[in-house]
């Protein structure tokens, strides 16, 4: 695996944590809260734009933002008991799948 896909899933990690800071934000506003956001908000492009060195452009993209999306519905079944459902759980799978598939053909 290429240091562009490392980033690319460090990326999503942060991707990940910036959606549940905005939700911080809305129960504890405040001057370290929008900080943590602005901070994870640079990160997450800087490391994107990164990946995107290596990774074409449609393939980072589709990956980050499926991976993100995947990370983001798991993360908040668990910190904020969003509903658990078959059909979430399948279409999760459905994107992974696209994930995988756009990381097998990848050129990089």
């Amino acid at each position: 695996m290429s240091i562009y896909w490392v980033v690319l899933f460090i990326a999503v990690f942060f991707e990940v944590c910036w959606a549940l800071s905005l939700k911080w934000i809305q129960v504890s506003p405040g001057a370290l809260s929008f900080s943590v956001v602005g901070v994870l908000t640079v990160a997450n492009i800087v490391m994107l734009s990164f990946a995107m060195r290596g990774i074409p452009v449609g393939t980072a993209y589709a990956v980050w933002t499926g991976l993100g999306a995947v990370g983001i519905t798991v993360a908040s079944v668990w910190v904020f008991n969003d509903p658990v459902t078959l059909q979430r759980f399948l279409f999760i799978a459905l994107i992974i799948g696209g994930v995988v598939g756009l990381k097998a053909t990848a050129t990089a």
